[in-house]
């Protein structure tokens, strides 16, 4: 692994380093020193690629958002209709809370980031508006809107559950909410 200053994939390591120490120990504890000895880089490195600490946590929870999302593009891509739409978000359900603890802890530390840093609720904001552009492909706004907030708490709660429930439940939650009667909004 090359070490010097043409080092290409420095930054790239810097970034990875931040997400796995902040999964790790949690945001309050990140600072450059930890995230340089993690990347195995200078310390130097960090003020020479980022200009401070928020502009490595946006690019690091971006780079995240953006992983997420191709997640649900993975899963929701190929549904050629309504129905395996409605099975495929149940398996996105069920891959998520059963995935990585680390994808579930930088999640929540975003979202507390951003609720107390309007900077970082525009990062939130893009991930939700691209989540739902997959689901907008095989359901109306108002209920791609719906399902994404239901992906997100399903896969909460079965993460977090010392007794997750199962698919059925998951596939019936979908499908009140894809199949409800409810008057629609007017734009």
């Amino acid at each position: 692994m090359a070490t010097g200053h043409t080092d290409p994939r420095r930054r790239e390591r810097i970034i990875a380093a931040t997400l796995d120490l902040i999964a790790e120990e949690g945001l309050a504890a990140v600072s450059h020193r930890k995230i340089a000895r993690r990347a195995g880089v200078p310390l130097g490195s960090m003020t020479y690629h980022f200009d401070g600490m928020d502009e490595l946590l946006r690019e690091a929870f971006g780079e995240f958002t953006g992983d997420a999302v191709a997640v649900f593009d993975a899963y929701l891509a190929a549904p050629a209709d309504r129905e395996e739409a409605v099975e495929a978000v149940a398996d996105l359900v069920h891959a998520l809370s059963e995935g990585s603890r680390r994808d579930l802890v930088l999640t929540q530390e975003l979202y507390a980031l951003a609720a107390r840093r309007p900077a970082y609720r525009e990062l939130t904001h893009e991930w939700m508006r691209r989540s739902r552009i997959h689901l907008e492909k095989h359901f109306d706004p108002d209920t791609a809107r719906q399902l994404d907030a239901l992906i997100e708490g399903l896969t909460l709660h079965r993460a977090l559950s010392r007794k997750p429930h199962d698919r059925a439940l998951t596939l019936d939650a979908i499908t009140r909410i894809t199949t409800a009667t409810g008057t629609p909004r007017k734009p």
